[in-house]
């Protein structure tokens, strides 16, 4: 940690006693250091005006240097979990995760933390963003997993030089820093979350082949409603889904669900396999069609719409260290 110096000059007569204070290098916010005291014995007063520092000032110069190395040293960094809203920490964690986060490796990351969130299950109040995805990668529906996970540890490794991040954490902002990468909106993510030391129940992700009554009845289970759950759909614009560019996050997603290429391709060629059949069953619903119409005409409301159901999609049955 970085040295604080304290530089005191000399009181006069005509001129108010000021204090500057100078860092060096890394310093961590969350500690305030105390200014030391001029000493009255050692630092000589002049009754005129001087710009040159006497002896005695020096003196109490090099002193304050040695307190306040000294203070440096003994104070520990400060763990995540007790610095919530803390700017330094959540740079530290999005630095970790742009060091090894790129665009291809976007839509792994975001679907990593759809399938750690999307435990949750609102009769019981269990599972959600616990960190309990990392025990669950055998299961058929996380296949795939791996890769992502292997991807955060690096991140997970290099933050924790500095200081300690949960999973649920570090997941939860991997997966902003996913949409953000990729063109998205920027989302602001609370940390705090506790991780679990156990795994979540299965079953209770949606089913790829789920129709529209059956997804608005899985969601509104977790706790969205229609809406939101249309606006989490509209992820899917990044990935090998088909719906535009794989590494752009837009609402593309939406306007190729209005056009049903699977439809008329006839049920054949490339076309034909865009979406997932849960994509598919949304257009045929009204409800659902009416909020698909809505972010295909306005980008920037399902930008602003799918930031806040993220975070309330990651705060989802999270357990608090400041609750």
């Amino acid at each position: 940690m970085a040295a604080s110096c304290v530089i005191t000059p000399s009181p006069s007569s005509s001129s108010p006693k000021r204090t500057r204070r100078i860092r060096n290098g890394y310093s961590h916010s969350h500690y305030q250091r105390v200014a030391p005291r001029s000493c009255s014995a050692c630092c000589s007063r002049s009754s005129s005006a001087s710009f040159l520092p006497s002896q005695g000032t020096l003196f109490c110069e090099r002193r304050s240097v040695v307190l306040s190395t000294a203070l440096s040293l003994l104070l520990p960094p400060l763990p995540v979990a007790q610095a919530i809203e803390s700017s330094d920490n959540i740079s530290i964690i999005q630095n970790g995760v742009r060091n090894v986060l790129s665009k291809a490796k976007a839509a792994g990351i975001l679907r990593l933390v759809f399938h750690d969130a999307g435990t949750f299950d609102l009769n019981s109040n269990s599972g959600g963003m616990n960190g309990s995805i990392i025990y669950e990668l055998d299961r058929p529906e996380n296949t795939g997993l791996k890769k992502s996970v292997k991807i955060l540890e690096k991140a997970k490794r290099e933050i924790e030089t500095i200081q300690k991040v949960s999973w649920a954490d570090l997941i939860a902002v991997a997966g902003a820093e996913a949409v953000s990468l990729c063109g998205g909106p920027t989302i602001n993510i609370k940390l705090g979350r506790l991780d679990s030391n156990a795994v979540d129940p299965e079953g209770r992700l949606p089913e790829e082949s789920l129709n529209a009554v059956d997804l608005k009845k899985c969601f509104k289970n977790k706790g969205f409603s229609t809406q939101e759950m249309v606006v989490l759909s509209g992820a899917h614009t990044i990935g090998n889904k088909g719906f535009g560019s794989p590494t752009k996050f837009d609402n593309s997603y939406f306007k190729i669900l209005l056009e049903k290429p699977w439809i008329s391709s006839g049920g054949n060629g490339i076309a034909s396999m865009i979406g997932l059949p849960s994509d598919r069953a949304l257009v045929e619903d009204d409800e659902c069609l009416r909020w698909i119409s809505v972010y295909a005409r306005d980008q920037l409301k399902f930008f602003d719409d799918f930031g806040k159901v993220y975070v309330k999609l990651v705060n989802t049955g999270a357990s608090w260290q400041f609750s």
